[in-house]
């Protein structure tokens, strides 16, 4: 499968690092998130900013089991595999009717890049992906792969992670929330912006303390003593790496505050796409290339292995015919019968046979004779 994977993505293309000789490409977003974090409304929230700004986005959605859309999505999976007709037919329950609805979808995800790639005027700035509200179902299956490896290798590509904000007040749900994300980080290896939901709800100030200071996180448990609180503050020491590194941003999908802050992040992440993620794809496709050519040499070798040793076989059965052909040429050129020495031996045999029955018949004659009285005279 992974063969499989790594031929669909070279044949949707590689992201152009020539600079100013190619048309800017959109920016991916991969929307994901946790069920009931607020994905769906937070894209809505972005399509209107982007027409009111006047850029330009393109939005697809990936949910087969989402019953309305508050935004109108450019390519929606609905459209072409119904979800509820393949829970009937594969007598599947509703999250393996979503799964195998998204694995059907992905087989035909070429013909979504080719969308995608048209040229437009004004040109497109931005490609929004709404995934399932089950974050395992996208992040952990074979359709979530595809569709993720064929995106970045063609476009500019992100992760938002939606973070439902009154939630992770909690210091457990937030590192929950935070090993979720690491997870798909480390999955998909793509420049990653945690997107705090819902801040008109509860400011998301809280959570960007416990990323940037240890200690105020430990200071959230200190009242809990449980395992969990125990495991959480030695999680938070490993994580300390992970938050290093990563972009966040307070949004509220309802009022619209801070997607324009959010824009901005994006826009890092693109950045920082070309300088990481841009040369190791030029880096994997290079040893690809290498293997294949390397397993095309050692098929070639067998080739000629094969072909030496039949044109060795066919010289030995000339040579033998050849052998054969001038003994009997030989034989018939002395007037030998065609047998050879078994001729001669057959002869003989034959000439034997025929002084024993010579004698024979003297042998009666002689009797004959005694018989007679004719032996006497003589």
């Amino acid at each position: 499968m992974e063969d499989d994977r790594a031929a669909q993505v070279e044949a949707a293309g590689s992201p152009s690092t020539s600079g100013q000789s190619q048309p800017t490409k959109p920016t991916v977003i991969l929307v994901i998130g946790m069920a009931g974090s607020g994905k769906t409304t937070f894209i809505q929230r972005i399509n209107s900013h982007l027409h009111a700004t006047r850029r330009q986005g393109y939005i697809i959605n990936m949910d087969p089991a989402v019953t309305h859309l508050p935004y109108g999505a450019n390519i929606d999976i609905r459209d072409t595999v119904k979800y509820k007709n393949v829970m009937r037919q594969y007598n599947l329950g509703p999250n393996g009717g979503i799964l195998t609805s998204c694995n059907l979808f992905a087989t035909r995800f070429d013909q979504v890049i080719q969308l995608c790639e048209k040229p437009r005027d004004p040109p497109l700035e931005y490609i929004i992906v709404d995934t399932p509200g089950q974050i395992e179902i996208f992040t952990w299956s074979a359709s979530g792969a595809i569709v993720t490896e064929l995106f970045a290798s063609s476009f500019p590509t992100l992760v938002a992670y939606v973070v439902d904000t009154p939630r992770v007040t909690n210091p457990q749900t937030f590192m929950s929330n935070m090993l979720q994300a690491c997870s798909i980080l480390y999955k998909t290896k793509l420049p990653m912006l945690l997107v705090f939901n819902k801040v008109d709800v509860a400011r998301h100030e809280f959570a960007q303390d416990w990323m940037n200071d240890i200690d105020s996180y430990a200071a959230a448990l200190e009242a809990d003593s449980s395992y969990a609180a125990t495991l959480s503050r030695s999680l938070a020491l490993v994580l300390d790496s992970f938050y290093a590194n990563l972009r966040s941003a307070g949004v509220s999908a309802l009022t619209g505050e801070g997607i324009e802050e959010m824009l901005q992040q994006v826009a890092e992440c693109a950045k920082e796409y070309q300088q990481f993620y841009v040369p190791e794809l030029e880096q994997r496709k290079k040893e690809k290339a290498a293997k294949e050519e390397a397993r095309r040499r050692k098929e070639m070798e067998r080739l000629q292995a094969d072909m030496a040793a039949s044109n060795l076989r066919e010289k030995d059965g000339s040579s033998t015919e050849a052998v054969a052909g001038a003994g009997g040429s030989a034989a018939a050129s002395a007037g030998l019968p065609e047998g050879g020495p078994r001729g001669v031996a057959k002869t003989e045999g034959t000439g034997r046979s025929e002084r024993k029955h010579v004698s024979m018949e003297v042998n009666d004659s002689d009797e004959e004779g005694v018989e007679d009285g004719t032996v006497g005279e003589a």
